[in-house]
């Protein structure tokens, strides 16, 4: 979280200066650090391998996140190949189930210890749906519990839960805000839960979350338009895109009882859906492969390759003429937390300095691309491209500019929140 020690003026005393250059000071020096991956972390400093944040407790973060009532139902939802694994919690055996058994350890085994009735809650249930093979995909409807049974997610589960926490593989925001506002209950996805993020992300205040989230959400709201500079060795790339003056929204990770709707866990970024783009901007493939994607209309309508597997670029560009809506432009985000890198996306997007965009579905952030808009329902997924030191170091931005009211603002720059965005988190 952001803590400034003093708000920014114009006529502070010489004294208060100096104190607020030593907090700039220190503020640079652990967002440099929770930039490190782990084992650079490591290696400055055997003793630490995360950055101080508090043990993680799940009754904080629920208690945080969702302010639950007595006499609540929850339950912990889980993504296996197979969902029969979950009969006997044969998963468990299984090495390659990390994420699920944090699911089993720190969140259902922690309802069943005593945050159950800690909180008031009731029910805490464990049920299995098989793997949907990408990001926000619509969810499977049968699921298995650990003693065989099988059941109904749309019958039996969403509509008889209060809070469902969803810890999978593969990203469930989308569909399961669409659910959500069916059927009327609250939700958490947490897709990709390790060990750093249990101790860092999800160890949080998301009340102070909450605030500076909304700091950096005024400081942008109402944008015009974006430019984004990117470097790539010697080439240089600019991608725009338009925001029509919308407000800006946040991921903050508090889900109170007055309107249904889910979180994203870990939280901490500031988004819009764009309204129209043009450009191109270099992208990095699952295989290092690098490609060159060119938008028009807010679309990305072609891809060309940089350096590596040209099957790759073909295999994309064959996807963009069959299905032409996977391309579109869904998103622009920026993170707002101070966090160390956890290896996910789902927390990496979150640090403070970074940005993503994302192509695909974006009706769970108030576009307008559902699924049934897809060629093939395969392809309805929301895909983020994050742009950061640790998950794109051959790719820099080197600068973010917002347009707004006639000026032009420096946002970010070298993955560094600008001054801009720093006098705005500095406010009380």
């Amino acid at each position: 979280m952001f803590h400034p020690a003093t708000r920014r003026t114009g006529n502070l005393p010489a004294l208060a200066r100096l104190g607020q250059a030593i907090f700039w000071l220190n503020f640079w020096a652990q967002l440099r650090l929770s930039l490190c991956p782990a084992s650079a972390q490591a290696k400055r400093n055997p003793a630490m391998n995360q950055p101080d944040f508090p043990p993680f407790s799940l009754s904080r973060l629920l208690q945080t996140t969702f302010r639950p009532s007595p006499g609540e139902r929850i339950c912990v939802v889980i993504d296996l190949p197979d969902p029969g694994m979950a009969k006997g919690w044969t998963f468990l055996a299984d090495a390659r189930f990390s994420i699920q058994r944090h699911a089993h350890d720190s969140f259902y085994k922690g309802l069943h210890d005593g945050v159950m009735a800690e909180l008031g809650l009731v029910g805490g249930r464990f049920f299995a749906y098989e793997e949907t093979g990408g990001s926000n995909l619509d969810l499977p409807d049968r699921a298995v519990e650990p003693d065989g049974s099988e059941l109904s997610l749309e019958r039996d589960v969403y509509p008889n839960h209060d809070i469902i926490l969803c810890i999978s593989t593969h990203s469930a925001t989308a569909p399961l805000t669409a659910l959500a506002k069916r059927h009327g209950f609250r939700g958490a996805t947490l897709h990709g839960v390790n060990d750093i993020i249990l101790r860092s992300g999800l160890a949080v205040d998301y009340n102070e979350v909450s605030r500076d989230a909304e700091k950096m959400r005024l400081a942008l709201t109402r944008a015009d338009h974006f430019e984004i500079d990117f470097a790539l060795g010697d080439d240089r790339h600019t991608l725009r895109l338009d925001c029509g003056r919308q407000e800006a929204q946040k991921s903050h990770g508090i889900c109170l009882a007055d309107e249904p709707d889910v979180a994203n866990l870990p939280a901490g970024e500031v988004y819009f859906v764009p309204t129209g783009g043009d450009g191109a901007f270099p992208m990095q493939y699952g295989d290092g492969t690098l490609g060159l994607q060119q938008v028009s209309g807010a679309c990305v309508t072609g891809v060309t390759l940089i350096r590596g597997n040209q099957s790759v670029i073909d295999a994309h560009n064959a996807k963009l003429a069959d299905d032409p809506v996977t391309g579109e432009l869904g998103e622009l985000g920026f993170g707002t937390q101070v966090l160390p890198v956890s290896g996910r996306d789902i927390q990496d997007e979150k640090i403070l300095g970074t940005m993503h965009v994302a192509t695909g579905r974006s009706d769970h952030l108030g576009g307008d691309l559902t699924p049934d808009k897809f060629a093939q329902s395969q392809n309805a997924t929301h895909d983020d491209i994050l742009f950061s030191p640790s998950k794109t170091p051959d790719i820099s931005v080197t600068q973010v500019r917002m347009h707004r009211d006639g000026k032009s603002m420096v946002v970010l720059e070298n993955y560094q929140p600008a001054a801009h965005l720093l006098r705005a988190l500095a406010g009380d």
